[in-house]
């Protein structure tokens, strides 16, 4: 019962014996995400001594997941989350045994990494929305949004975690060791897996009308809804406005703080010490209830927050300022998957969640891509300035729906779907 007071819905959700085995093991296994991509970062690095290498593996890391994940909902929908889930998880471990085994025994070459790295990712992305999916089958509906904060919470801290446990290692040890020690990672959360059982019958069960329509029949349902409709619009528009500034983060230091990678660092670390704390602060809350509004307001607090970073010269000023960014960039992302999973039927809930995964990872490379262009040929002001700008129409836009789209999603299942 004090339990319940201090830490809220967290320790609600983390009650759930099925939710915490898989929590503990995700955590884990994000630790060791983050560690091979360290180590695949600084093995590019040896291999190469390229810039341009370190920016080719970023995409084939990604690319896989913005094309793929379209499909992988579709196949989760089909032949289940767990089931999914297992396969990306052995796949994940197998192919990172491979490349350790490469690199001890002094057979790497870039071109083998880079294939290696596309398999990894497409093995990663056939799981990510069985993965989002999954939660919902783990804890009662009442502490859906604190077992989402929960994995938002340590996979952000796993970003912190990971890469200074790869450091350490790699300086004693190289980056095969590292690598080996991955797949072992990779594998433990596997077995996890065999032994979390759920009830998939709903899902496994329905009949599919061939992956094309199935992938079809996902969009049109989304677009129909018009509560998830207006969650996907609000975190498009952060995905496209706000995030790509973290990518911008290093132009961000040196012209407008003048700092080095000291400041760089700095500044993404306050971030992410926002984010980890409206994790924290969410998965304690532990109720959907008012997350419409959170949603709503986040998206002008965000825009807030980076254009009023911007305006100063002493980057630990700048710094305080864009961890609050963190913090309601954070709390928009978390409502806005909750929303959608207490709000979806469930047996769109995988493809729902696939493109929840492509506008919120997919899209800020498109922005970045977009706004680095107008930083090198306008302005770096400007460009923050027009994404600030631009996230304030979106608050006009969505702060009239907010009661009724707050009641819509709040509801389960079609309760929100255009009727012909």
């Amino acid at each position: 019962m004090i339990g319940t007071k201090v830490f809220g819905g967290a320790r609600r959700a983390l009650d759930s014996p099925l939710y915490r085995k898989y929590w503990t093991g995700h955590s884990i296994t994000s630790v060791g995400r983050w560690m091979y991509r360290t180590s695949v970062g600084w093995l590019a690095w040896e291999l190469t001594h390229s810039s341009a290498w370190l920016g080719v593996l970023a995409v084939a890391d990604l690319l896989p997941t913005v094309i793929l994940t379209i499909l992988a909902g579709a196949f989760a929908d089909s032949f289940g989350f767990m089931r999914i889930i297992r396969i990306s998880q052995i796949c994940a471990a197998l192919f990172t045994a491979v490349l350790a085994a490469l690199v001890i025994l002094k057979l790497i070459t870039i071109e083998i990494l880079l294939v290696i790295t596309i398999f990894l990712g497409a093995s990663e992305s056939l799981g990510q929305p069985a993965r989002m999916s999954i939660v919902n089958a783990l804890v009662p509906k009442r502490d859906l949004a604190s077992a989402i904060a929960l994995g938002s919470a340590s996979f952000n801290a796993s970003r912190i975690v990971g890469p200074g446990i790869a450091g350490a290692l790699i300086l004693w040890f190289g980056s095969g060791p590292v690598l080996a020690l991955c797949a072992l990672i990779y594998a433990y959360f596997y077995l996890v897996l065999r032994t979390i059982h759920i009830d998939d019958t709903s899902t496994t069960k329905r009949s599919s009308k061939g992956l094309l329509r199935d992938i079809m029949a996902g969009v049109g349902y989304a677009w129909s809804h018009k509560g998830i409709r207006f969650v996907i619009t609000l975190l498009a528009a952060t995905s496209f406005f706000i995030r790509p500034v973290v990518d911008l983060m290093p132009a961000v230091s040196a012209r407008l703080f003048s700092g080095g990678p000291t400041g760089l660092a700095l500044l993404l670390a306050a971030i992410g010490v926002g984010a980890v704390t409206a994790s924290l602060w969410l998965a304690r809350r532990g109720d959907t209830k008012g997350l419409t509004s959170l949603l709503v307001l986040s998206t002008s607090a965000t825009g807030i927050a980076l254009a009023a970073a911007v305006q100063f010269t002493n980057i630990y000023a700048g710094a305080a300022v864009l961890c609050v960014m963190g913090f309601f960039m954070l709390i928009g992302n978390v409502a806005a998957q909750s929303l959608v999973q207490n709000s979806v039927e469930h047996e769109f809930r995988a493809r729902v969640s696939s493109l929840f995964i492509i506008f919120a990872y997919g899209l800020p490379a498109v922005g970045a891509v977009i706004q680095g262009w107008i930083a090198t040929h306008i302005g770096l002001n400007v460009a923050i300035g027009v994404g600030a700008s631009m996230m304030l129409v979106a608050w006009f836009w969505a702060r009239p729906q907010r009661q009724t789209m707050s009641k819509m999603l709040n509801e389960t299942g079609s309760g929100g779907r255009d009727r012909a």
